[in-house]
């Protein structure tokens, strides 16, 4: 990846919807070549999605989760996955080792997920950070 990829993914991350055309325009190189070059990135798992960002009211949180040790972290984020409100499951490095990101319709909701991973026998603990304002960076 160079930095003409850099250059694009930062346009994509902003709005995926963008136009390979305005997308060219704006990095200084044709349509075709922007084209190209976000196939390869989709094919080489660079590029995993390209998804909507909503303002649903809903509320949104960190869900910060530590598990024993010797737990096969990835299998635990993976059952996570599936779990109906969560945007994004992060492995991480520090005190935690997985981090949900979730969109639930309510406090509630957010509360039951939080149960649903204390329940798992390898979870250890969590902790939750409400989302409070959201800017793209």
């Amino acid at each position: 990846m160079d930095d003409l990829d850099r250059r694009i993914l930062s346009i994509l991350r902003r709005d995926a919807r963008t136009p390979y055309t305005e997308i060219a325009d704006r990095v200084g190189t044709s349509e075709g070549t922007v084209r190209n070059r976000v196939d390869r990135m989709t094919e080489e798992g660079i590029i995993e999605r390209f998804t909507v960002t909503t303002r649903t009211g809903n509320v949104k949180a960190m869900i910060e989760i530590s598990v024993e040790m010797n737990v096969d972290t990835a299998a635990v984020g993976e059952r996570m996955v599936d779990w109906e409100e969560v945007d994004f499951v992060w492995q991480v490095s520090g005190e935690d080792d997985i981090v949900l990101v979730v969109d639930a319709v309510d406090t509630r909701a957010v509360n039951e997920l939080i149960s649903q991973a204390r329940e798992m026998d390898e979870v250890k603990s969590t902790k939750t950070r409400l989302i409070l304002d959201e800017r793209l960076g």
